[in-house]
């Protein structure tokens, strides 16, 4: 995932700077609004996903204090590496996610100076 958003920003942000043509640019538009749906969708997932991580972890090391089972202190490590690979991965999910925004504003100011060039 993180290969394929980096593509994109970089193709469409190519796209962008060399389209002449308003009609390229609505079809640009419309194409990072679904690209734009389909990562917010992402980045939900993902969060949902990190915090039942958070919650299990704090569940175990909750179980781990009250009893004495030193294999819990193996399953509460391995959950917190899970959990910190999964907030890097959100990280960069939220942060991809607000470029494309920034993105998007730039399409709108690119349509606007091509509707202004036309007329």
């Amino acid at each position: 995932m993180t290969e394929y958003l980096k593509n994109y920003i970089d193709q469409i942000t190519k796209r962008l700077a060399e389209c002449t043509e308003l009609s390229d640019a609505d079809d640009i538009l419309a194409e990072h609004k679904d690209k734009i749906a389909f990562m917010q969708h992402e980045r939900i997932v993902h969060f949902l996903v990190t915090m039942m991580f958070a919650v299990i972890v704090s569940i175990f090391m909750c179980t781990m204090l009250v009893t004495d089972n030193g294999l819990l202190i193996v399953l509460v490590t391995m959950i917190i590496i899970l959990l910190v690979f999964y907030i890097k991965h959100y990280y960069f999910l939220e942060n991809t996610v607000q470029k494309m925004y920034r993105i998007y504003d730039d399409i709108l100011a690119k349509q606007k100076q091509l509707r202004d060039v036309n007329k």
